[in-house]
């Protein structure tokens, strides 16, 4: 009973938190948007479940991939957070290794640091790179200061703001399971290599970075993911040109009332992200098999 306990709880999470929401939305984008309350039909009704399910259909989906909105605003996130995760990926490794080859009294308050941003609001630190950005902002001040710019650049409201807070916003994502990987690298490899002849960067690419892909997978997919849905950095940072799926599944739901679109939105989305994923995870599992 106990083991069935310890199964089961887990599976009623997700059968509670995101099955059955799931199933919602994806019930809302089959139906036909309608000035009502809830703005859709048809609504569940037991009576008559014949006709429920008759009206049901798939419009909304052949709209959206006939609408070049749509398709742009995915096509443009997924871009977007592929380069950020890469951006985000170049700036944690250095950090990461680094914490992992701090002295071990060192290591937990170099953690502390990492985490410490997530004592403050999201919504606060996004808030915070505006005055950083805006052409009176700190960054052009410190630059003219400096002498290195004689004119204040452009940098709000453009995809490179949007870079800029999305690579702040995750890098604790990118760095924590990468240091958890390369924390448990046995130094005595490294050691091994220097004593057969390898110099210290064919060292790190033939035992460190090989050893840290498990966490640089990890560190990739928790960026890469929220990432793509991002609505807050996009519609704080970036301009009017800056299209991404999150921010026009906003628009779909709060201005336009069409439920049954943004449902539909959201469930291409959720698709676009989880198939790949359970792909190479499934990948993954089928080349550990072989090896054994």
């Amino acid at each position: 009973m106990r083991r069935w306990f310890v199964i089961l709880v887990p599976y009623l999470w997700l059968l509670v938190f995101f099955l059955i929401p799931f199933f919602i939305v994806f019930k809302i984008s089959l139906s036909d948007i309608a000035t009502a309350i809830p703005p859709y039909t048809p609504t569940f009704s037991i009576t008559d479940i014949g006709g429920f399910f008759s009206q049901l259909d798939f419009e909304n989906y052949t709209f959206i991939f006939q609408d070049s909105l749509y398709i742009g605003a995915y096509f443009s996130a997924l871009k977007i957070a592929f380069f950020s995760t890469i951006l985000t990926l170049l700036i944690a490794y250095p950090i990461a290794y680094g914490m992992a080859r701090a002295p071990r009294e060192w290591q937990p308050t170099l953690v502390m640091l990492v985490i410490l941003p997530f004592w403050t609001s999201f919504l606060i630190r996004v808030y915070a790179w505006i005055g950083i950005l805006k052409k009176e902002g700190l960054l052009n001040l410190f630059l003219m200061n400096l002498g290195l710019i004689s004119e204040p650049l452009t940098i709000m409201n453009t995809n490179t703001a949007v870079y800029i807070g999305i690579v702040y916003s995750y890098l604790p994502f990118m760095i924590l399971p990468l240091y958890a990987s390369l924390e448990k690298i046995n130094p005595a490899l490294l050691e091994a290599a220097a004593d057969l002849g390898s110099p210290p960067w064919k060292s790190f690419w033939q035992v460190t970075f090989p050893l840290s892909i498990p966490g640089v997978l990890a560190g990739c997919f928790l960026v890469f993911i929220p990432a793509t849905g991002e609505f807050v950095i996009p519609d704080l940072l970036g301009g009017s040109e800056t299209l991404m799926i999150g921010k026009t599944l906003w628009n779909e739901f709060f201005n336009n009332r069409d439920w049954p679109v943004s449902s539909a939105v959201a469930v291409v989305l959720l698709l676009v992200l989880v198939v790949p994923i359970v792909l190479f995870q499934r990948n993954q599992e089928k080349q550990r098999e072989a090896g054994r």
